[in-house]
Formats: C-alpha cells, structure tokens, sequence
C-alpha cells in the first residue's frame, strides 16, 4: 500500500500532545544523502529538486517483510533500501548503526508509527523485553512456536543466537534458557 497518497508535500501542522501546542513539521537533510533526500520528523522522506525541471518529491513508501515501512534512496546510481524508523532516529536522535548494541524502538509497537514522538534508542535486551513486547510468555528468551506447537528457548549472546530446543512446559522452557545464561 502506498502510504504517501495520504500526504500532501507541503508541511503539515499537527498538535504535539507532549508539548500540547502545535508544531510545523520539521525537515532535515538524510545524513549520508545530503542535498538529495529529506526526513522529517513525521517520518516522510523527499527527494530535493536538484534542477530548474524537478520539483520535491514525497518518496513512495513500503511494507518490507517484516512490516517495516522502507524507502529506496539513490546515490552515485546506486540504490539503497532504508527503515523509515532508522532514517528518522539518524537523523533526529543522533542515532549511530551499531548492530544489535541499541536499536531504535516504537514505543507504541506498530512499526509504521515513524513518527519522531514514537521513537527511542534503547538496548537491544530492552526491546525485546516483557515490559516492551506482547509476548506468548511470561519468561524472556522463551517463546510458543507455532508450527511445532511447542515452547522454544533461545538465547542472543556475543552476537551469536543460540538456539536452547523445544519444550511441551513453557517453565521447562524458561529452566533451560536460565542455565544457559547462567553457564554463558
């Protein structure tokens, strides 16, 4: 689904309930692409008009496989697909690409929230926390498999995932993701 249609290219106004006053949607050069693409903090991205024939362009975006919602942005003739969610945090928090160290969060949990409000840089371990997540379980590392109709424990340590087996008892599951962090 094409999700720009819904957008006029001019900046919007909105009301920031945080602040409870309005705000002009703000614009900033993508970093790696400056004078060719922006982001704002509402999560749209545009193409800079480069001569007197183009104009500003809002940028199609789509679903990728996971239900993130991406861009492709050209440099040098060579195209790149980025997560709308990883441009605007770049851009706006600061945030350095550092693998799975901190990654960038929607608080709310629906992935095409790209909105400035919605986003935050936190660990790894946060993000995938019980706190943050709808889990199947009440334990951390511990998850229902659906086609096994089972309980998996799994574990992501020193950049590796490993995999812990399947369990018929969520605890038995929850058992063995403890001794593997234990004897990590």
């Amino acid at each position: 689904m094409d999700y720009s249609n819904y957008l006029h290219l001019n900046s919007l106004s909105y009301f920031c309930y945080v602040d409870l006053v309005w705000k002009v949607e703000q614009w900033k050069d993508v970093i790696e692409y400056a004078g060719l693409y922006q982001v704002s903090d509402l999560g749209r991205v545009k193409s800079l008009g480069n001569d007197f024939k183009s104009k500003d362009k809002i940028l199609k975006q789509n679903l990728n496989s996971v239900g993130y919602l991406i861009v492709t942005l050209s440099k040098n003739g060579k195209p790149k697909s980025w997560q709308i969610h990883q441009l605007v945090a770049i851009v706006f928090l600061g945030h350095k690409r550092c693998g799975y160290k901190l990654v960038v969060n929607h608080k709310d949990i629906i992935k095409t929230n790209n909105k400035l409000s919605n986003l935050e840089i936190v660990t790894h371990r946060k993000n995938t926390s019980l706190d943050h997540l709808k889990s199947s379980s009440q334990y951390v590392g511990v998850y229902w498999n659906k086609s096994a109709k089972k309980w998996m424990a799994q574990c992501k340590a020193n950049g590796k995932r490993y995999y812990l087996g399947l369990y018929d008892d969520e605890n038995d599951a929850n058992i063995a993701y403890e001794t593997f962090v234990i004897n990590l």
